[in-house]
């Protein structure tokens, strides 16, 4: 009989329970159960509800175990970077933890970089600059909530949290804590040098557990609220975009990655973190990976404008599906208006069509006028953006780089990915779309000893679902407008 592992993966607009049915040829995903995962204001600032979040998960637990029953062999969970929790003496929340978007963060990179040089914090943990990291929050944290840090006893990232409240262990798992910007992956230590410097209370940081380890079972009050056994619960690959890595089957060499949703991550994986002046230029980051990897990859502003745009249509009344929207950018005129979607202006929630307007004037660009107009944009721009990227990843990592393997949800957006084909002018494989459950599964049978390696997991995951190939067409159509979004950009 089939195995079935439990795999919690926890979006930052979404979360869901996926059961992976096991057998010797495949892994069968079945979802459980979807939910949102919320957020909300109180006193100007942004909080993540995380007993909400966890009271779907168990919800998906118990519908789970009504299934499967005691077939269940394991349960993981991976989550969106950066953010954490603050625990106190007895193991409870000292408050909600923050939403990594929350303004706390603004202007303390700044802050940081006049106590330590961004070289030295770059040489430390080879992560890319970015307003969210957890070194920013954690030093807002100091600076206006002194005295709840100096209260706490435990740091808990987000899927620690979660492992904390099924089985009672705390645990600080590498792939989430090396998004920190406090990890140095050359030691696979905190940084010492960071945590010195920036007077960080070095008993929240603990020793790192690696992914593909059981670190404890279900409670027994748990057992009873789900009706189920005691069922191990397994450190995988904390960070989603590190499951999600860890089922793509890349080549040697040949092969970029993609995760597409809310943020697209391309990269590679390395066998060694890439440090130096020219990857600390192009704001690479070395995240840890899996069996002792590294993912070398830039964070871009992925289907986030997307989303902004279409809350703020649905707001003002016009619901729009996605499938629609992607059905309008294919009848809008190409590159109309190119933008970076990384620029700062657009890091922000909230209505998004003034601040595209307002990019596009400054540019001596077209305003899009239309909602084609807004997503062909959008599109356009990601797209070009992919390429500036893809072109970096080759000249960092030494790489011929002659494919793009586009994992995630954004992967059935066959639009995109025929622009992207397009634009870096090589074949892009999509898929799979759920890479990042089937990752999390993954590193629950290496914690289970049922696989003897990442390589015979992958070949399990190629054997389990189709994939798409786009070749590309008419790349030179692309030349003008990479090479406008390059001078946007400052990089020519």
């Amino acid at each position: 009989m089939s195995s079935v592992y439990l795999a919690i993966d926890l979006g930052a607009t979404s979360g869901r329970v996926m059961a992976g049915i096991v057998d010797d040829q495949q892994i069968k995903l079945r979802e459980i159960n979807r939910f949102p995962t919320k957020g909300f204001e109180e006193s100007d600032s942004w909080y993540w509800d995380v007993e909400d979040i966890f009271s779907h998960v168990i919800e998906g637990l118990r519908k789970a175990n009504v299934i499967y029953g005691d077939r269940i062999a394991g349960i993981g969970v991976d989550t969106w970077g950066v953010d954490y929790a603050l625990l106190d003496k007895n193991g409870d929340l000292l408050s909600n933890p923050f939403m990594y978007r929350d303004k706390r963060t603004d202007g303390i990179e700044e802050r940081i970089q006049k106590i330590v040089s961004p070289e030295t914090i770059y040489e430390e943990t080879g992560i890319q600059f970015i307003f969210l990291n957890s070194i920013n929050q954690l030093f807002a944290e100091k600076e206006s909530r002194g005295e709840e840090l100096d209260q706490a006893c435990d740091l808990l990232f987000m899927p620690d949290l979660f492992n904390y409240w099924l089985c009672g262990e705390k645990i600080q798992e590498r792939s989430m804590a090396s998004t920190s910007q406090l990890l140095n992956p050359k030691t696979g230590a905190w940084s010492e040098i960071l945590l010195d410097a920036l007077k960080f209370p070095k008993h929240l940081f603990k020793p790192i557990t690696e992914p593909g380890r059981k670190i404890g079972s279900l409670l027994p009050e748990l057992q009873k609220r789900i009706g189920a056994k005691q069922i191990p619960v397994f450190a995988v690959a904390g960070h989603d975009t590190a499951s999600a890595v860890a089922a793509a089957s890349l080549r040697a060499d040949a092969s970029a990655f993609l995760s597409s949703g809310t943020w697209s991550l391309m990269g590679v994986e390395s066998e060694v973190p890439i440090i130096n002046q020219d990857s600390l230029s192009a704001s690479f980051s070395n995240e840890a990976g899996v069996e002792g990897t590294t993912r070398f990859l830039k964070n871009i502003c992925g289907m986030w404008l997307v989303e902004l745009l279409k809350e703020e249509w649905q707001s003002a009344g016009d619901v729009l599906g996605y499938d629609t929207l992607v059905d309008l950018a294919r009848e809008a005129e190409p590159f109309r208006s190119i933008i970076d979607p990384d620029d700062v202006s657009f890091a922000k929630p909230g209505p998004i069509t003034d601040r595209i307007q307002q990019y596009c004037s400054k540019n001596n660009q077209p305003v899009p006028e239309s909602k084609a107009q807004y997503i062909r944009t959008v599109f356009d721009s990601l797209a070009s953006k992919y390429r500036i990227v893809f072109d970096q990843l080759k000249l960092l990592s030494g790489r011929s780089l002659t494919e793009l393997r586009v994992v995630g949800g954004g992967s059935q957006n066959d639009f995109l990915n025929q622009c992207t084909a397009n634009a870096l002018n090589c074949p892009v494989h999509a898929g799979p779309i759920e890479a990042t459950s089937y990752g999390n599964v993954l590193m629950q049978l290496r914690g289970a000893e049922k696989i003897d390696s990442l390589t015979s997991g992958r070949q399990l995951v190629v054997e389990s679902f189709s994939e798409k190939t786009f070749l590309p067409i008419d790349p030179d159509l692309w030349i003008r407008p990479v090479k406008f979004l390059r001078e946007l950009m400052d990089l020519n």
